[in-house]
């Protein structure tokens, strides 16, 4: 089959902006197809986490990260000032970020910062508070450098998978490509087509979180708040809301979100009758719909983000999630496409991110049991917010929430192996994150070892061959890493002596053979 891309992306949100960034660093010709016409500019994640900070770091994104930022923190000192302003009381001190569970917020003076778990992220490590729009722009922008075709209103309409590739049908005709990859969301038109079993638990909530202008917000508590009848948050930008009811999903996911509907929903949460919303100018209606595919992948059909699972959206775990997906599927794909990876690569995909979608799924679950507006989990919430007072707990939840505990199950002893691995500085004044910016591996060779630099020959066109030196880290002697950033292998400088062959298979793993040798 003659392809017009090597793969079509379904969906031009995060996600697939992402994906089809890695495949066109690795040279992948890629199509992406979005429905809009423009960015979605409806409120969604508030922020991304320490593994989506990594990548985009590690892509040389992070100046823009930071800028958003800081344009974030600034919306959310207006947001206190105007409180202020209004007179109104128990206002909210800016706190370094440190994220919330079911709303009980983790109090950043509380975190256990020696904990050497957060001992890795390097700068990226400092960026978190930035909005899933201002993402998706970043991410436009850089696909646009990289040459990758957007085409915006037009939406996948259909498609023929066969043993040799894919006929996508579209509003502007069909496409022929090598591979199809559903990022299109929670309502997946692929996933449907292709028929994915997509079991798990229904919804119980109607949420809603909106941007609006309104009066009477001097009354509304600030930040996550719960009550008889909800819960509701408001802040830390000004005229965000978020309301939880209790009584069943909305009745109709798709309709246009009014200022009524807003009105009514904050009302009863709250308590508060005096509050009015005059007019909205972003809004999402929400549920806890918990579902996930059981493999991300049907031949030449696989799936990414929102398309593989949906939760409830409390903490912003999907938009982190379905950015992780998209660095762990977007080299093992390009490999293939290329004809270099070894066999099975692709089959990892699901086998390493199966298990954190479906821990992100039991993660939101539990928060909108703790939500309930009801006594047994008022007291079980009770019982977390005095936890979540402790030093001990508060290290616990950030761990978790941040993604620094993340781990693929990899072959090999060293601690660092599954990990991400640790933004080293090194001798020459380079950090570990500027060695993979062009998406290839790296092998980092911190004891001047010419036989672990030898176990490399062969992959060059996949793999970056490094020499240096770590003072910070005397205790380690090389570290493979993949180009999504996780540690292959490791090795310390007291080495056992099957390390370099662990090496070698490590390479064939998951860079295949190399060049010039016997299948």
């Amino acid at each position: 089959m003659t392809h017009d891309a090597d793969v079509v992306v379904a969906g031009g949100g995060p996600v697939g902006l992402m994906l089809a960034c890695e495949l066109a660093l690795a040279e992948v010709s890629v199509i992406v197809l979005e429905r809009l016409t423009e960015v979605d500019t409806k409120i969604k994640a508030g922020a991304i986490n320490t593994p989506t900070a990594e990548a985009l770091y590690r892509r040389g994104l992070l100046p823009g990260l930071a800028e958003v930022q800081r344009e974030a923190f600034e919306k959310f000192g207006s947001f206190v000032r105007q409180r202020q302003a209004a007179g109104a009381s128990g206002l909210p001190r800016a706190p370094k970020f440190a994220g919330h569970f079911a709303g009980i917020m983790l109090r950043g003076d509380l975190l256990d910062e020696a904990d050497p778990e957060f001992d890795g992220p390097g700068p990226a490590g400092e960026v978190g508070l930035v909005p899933q729009e201002a993402l998706e722009r970043l991410l436009a922008a850089r696909g646009a450098e990289l040459g990758v075709d957007l085409r915006r209103g037009v939406p996948l309409t259909g498609f023929d998978a066969g043993a040799d590739g894919v006929v996508v049908h579209t509003s502007e005709g069909a496409l022929r490509t090598g591979w199809l990859v559903g990022c299109d969301g929670g309502r997946s038109t692929v996933r449907r087509l292709a028929g994915f079993p997509f079991p798990g638990t229904a919804p119980e909530i109607t949420g809603h979180q909106a941007m609006v202008e309104m009066t009477g917000a001097e009354q509304l508590g600030a930040g996550w708040n719960w009550t008889a009848t909800g819960t509701y948050a408001h802040g830390p930008m000004p005229g965000r809301i978020l309301t939880v009811e209790f009584d069943g999903p909305p009745a109709d996911r798709e309709a246009p979100v009014t200022a009524e509907e807003l009105e009514r929903a904050l009302r009863k949460v709250s308590g508060v009758d005096a509050v009015r919303v005059h007019e909205v100018h972003t809004a999402t209606r929400f549920t806890d719909n918990a579902r996930q595919v059981p493999d991300y992948r049907a031949g030449r059909v696989l799936l990414a983000g929102d398309a593989a699972h949906v939760h409830a959206p409390f903490g912003g775990q999907g938009l982190n999630l379905g950015i992780g997906d998209a660095m762990n599927l977007g080299w093992k794909l390009a490999a293939t496409v290329r004809g270099w990876a070894p066999e099975g690569l692709l089959d990892t995909y699901t086998a390493e991110r199966h298990p954190i979608g479906a821990w992100v799924l039991d993660w939101t679950r539990a928060q909108v049991a703790l939500m309930r507006p009801e006594a047994h989990a008022q007291a079980l919430r009770d019982v977390i917010a005095e936890l979540a007072g402790t030093t001990a707990a508060t290290t616990f939840f950030v761990k978790k929430i941040s993604g620094v505990q993340q781990r693929y199950d990899l072959p090999g002893d060293h601690p660092l192996t599954g990990r991400s691995a640790p933004d080293l500085e090194l001798s020459d004044g380079s950090r570990l994150a500027d060695h993979l910016r062009g998406g290839q591996g790296l092998l980092l060779d911190l004891a001047d070892d010419a036989e672990v630099r030898g176990r490399a020959t062969g992959y060059g066109d996949r793999l970056t061959v490094l020499t240096a030196g770590c003072p910070a880290r005397p205790d380690l002697a090389g570290l493979l890493v993949r180009p999504d950033g996780c540690t292959a292998w490791a090795v310390g400088t007291t080495g056992h002596p099957g390390a370099r062959g662990e090496l070698a298979a490590a390479l064939r793993q998951w860079f295949g053979v190399p060049a010039g040798a016997a299948v």
